[in-house]
Order: structure tokens, then C-alpha cells, then sequence
């Protein structure tokens, strides 16, 4: 069983950055891929971004390429979501999720593929 609490979500004006964390319980963190998806109100929950176990491989959504890194520290039992050049389009509540198989990020876009979920923070960014 792993649990997943994300944190570091809040307001912040177009153009700003956050950095969104999730940390895991559990001693086999370091054998889950790892995802953040988001979902904006009214809309189906989407792919943002996934990372392998090792951090060596990672994918992202085209509409945050670019802007958006993901990262992940074992030691710690934490992934993180570095959002720059944040726009109003962003605005979404932000899950994190653990997929138990390994495998390569790019194979981790469907949410079928994760066993865990967070519970979500809020980001809003401001026009």
C-alpha cells in the first residue's frame, strides 16, 4: 500500500512558477513510476506529466512541454512537478498518482496504468 499527499499548490498570477511536491509512504517508493495528472473543472482528469523509477526517463503532456519539469528523489520518497511560465489554462486541481509496473514514462500516459492516487492540491493561476 502506498499513500501519496500532495503539497504546494496555490495562487499564482500568469507568467509565475510553482513547485508542486508529492511525498509517498512505503519503503518500495523507488519501484513506482510516477505521474502528475491534473483536472480543471468540468473537464475529464489529463496527463501532465510521468517519470520512470530511476528519474531516467520521463514524458509530458505537449501543452506543458517546455515549461514543466519532473523530478523525483528517492531518498526521500518524494516527486516534484516544477511548473514555469504558468498560464491560465493551468488552472486544475494536481494529482499525483504511483504505478506499481516499471517501464518507460512515455508508457504511463493513460491513468489506467497507476495503482495509487493522491488527493489532489489546487492550482490557480490568475490572468
Amino acid at each position: 500500500q502506498v499513500q501519496l499527499v500532495e503539497s504546494g499548490g496555490g495562487l499564482v498570477q500568469a507568467g509565475g512558477s510553482l513547485r508542486l511536491s508529492c511525498a509517498a509512504s512505503g519503503r518500495t517508493f523507488s519501484s513506482y513510476t510516477m505521474g502528475w495528472f491534473r483536472q480543471a473543472p468540468g473537464k475529464e482528469r489529463e496527463f501532465v506529466a510521468a517519470i520512470s523509477w530511476s528519474g531516467a526517463s520521463t514524458y509530458y503532456a505537449d501543452s506543458v512541454k517546455g515549461r514543466f519539469t519532473i523530478s523525483r528523489d528517492n531518498a526521500k520518497n518524494t516527486v516534484y512537478l516544477q511548473m514555469n511560465s504558468l498560464k491560465p489554462e493551468d488552472t486544475a486541481v494536481y494529482y499525483c498518482a504511483a504505478g506499481m509496473a516499471r517501464g518507460l514514462a512515455r508508457q504511463y500516459v493513460n491513468p489506467t496504468r497507476y495503482d495509487y492516487w493522491g488527493q489532489g492540491t489546487q492550482v490557480t493561476v490568475s490572468s
